[in-house]
């Protein structure tokens, strides 16, 4: 976590939590984070991005606490396929097994894994996969052996838990499942002005609201026509684009990028241009500054 944003929540994070009861860590850090973005946080300084990391007794203290979506997570080293759409059964089964298809060519092919798209970089697909070799990290050698997963599919049964995750804007899936930070926000193009009005998630007094943790794929109710699911960025890219900007990706290509993302740091980018699913980024944007209990 960002040493400015530690501090100011360390102030605050106890009062929080007395003021919520019932929640959980990530909704705490947000409600600060609130009040970080209305007390007219001064620009960051030149040295920023080399200032000293925040002590390991206040980010104990900030981070500690469970949060009721810690157990979804707890099994996956790579990312989460969230279903948001319960309209059209048939359409997530055939999701489903084209997802399982390719899990099991990932993990029983030992293939070079595919090339990305041209338009993003990158390759897409998903799954439930189960890594079983390949890469030297602990992670994807626990993976392996089928202690954790590549990709998790989060597929709610019930009524009241389908009613959080329907039609959930990228932004509402980062809050529930990530954790929030802040950093400075991408150097302004020689030319270029501000973004006007600014806005958290791309540009707030020269800060950038981001997120860290699993990744994140949004199955949605155009997945049931054409396979295809958002994958939603923690960070926003070059200036003017913005943390949970999306693109969407086949099914069939998904283990293999989050296994390029998560082993091999992959870096999702279009060349420096802004291609990423404007309708996504207004959504995100016009709900910035709502927080959802």
């Amino acid at each position: 976590m960002r040493s400015i944003l530690a501090q100011f929540m360390a102030n605050r994070y106890a009062r929080v939590k007395a003021e919520n009861p019932g929640k959980g860590r990530r909704y705490w850090h947000l409600c600060v984070l609130q009040e970080f973005w209305g007390s007219n946080p001064t620009k960051p300084s030149p040295g920023e991005n080399t200032a000293e990391a925040p002590s390991e007794s206040v980010l104990d203290a900030l981070t500690s606490d469970d949060d009721p979506y810690d157990e979804i997570l707890s099994d996956v080293v790579g990312g989460i396929v969230i279903r948001t759409d319960f309209s059209d059964e048939e359409a997530w089964k055939v999701f489903s097994s084209k997802l399982k298809e390719a899990e099991e060519e990932l993990s029983g092919g030992g293939e070079q894994p595919a090339e990305a798209p041209a338009e993003a970089g990158a390759s897409t697909d998903a799954t439930d996969v189960d890594m079983e070799d390949g890469n030297e990290s602990d992670d994807s050698e626990e993976a392996a052996e089928g202690k954790f997963k590549l990709v998790k599919v989060v597929n709610p049964t019930l009524p009241e838990e389908q009613v959080i995750l329907k039609d959930i804007s990228n932004l509402r899936a980062l809050r529930l499942f990530n954790d929030v930070d802040i950093r400075p926000c991408p150097l302004v193009p020689s030319g270029s002005k501000r973004i006007s009005p600014p806005n958290r998630l791309v540009d707030f007094a020269g800060w950038q609201e981001i997120y860290s943790g699993v990744t994140l794929w949004i199955y949605d109710v155009r997945s049931n026509v054409d396979q295809s699911v958002r994958l939603v960025s923690a960070e926003g890219d070059v200036y003017g684009t913005a943390t949970g900007d999306s693109w969407r990706a086949r099914v069939s290509h998904i283990p293999d990028l989050q296994l390029n993302m998560s082993f091999e740091n992959l870096k999702i980018n279009f060349d420096g241009l802004d291609r990423w699913d404007y309708p996504e980024r207004k959504r995100n944007l016009e709900e910035a500054d709502v927080l959802v209990s």
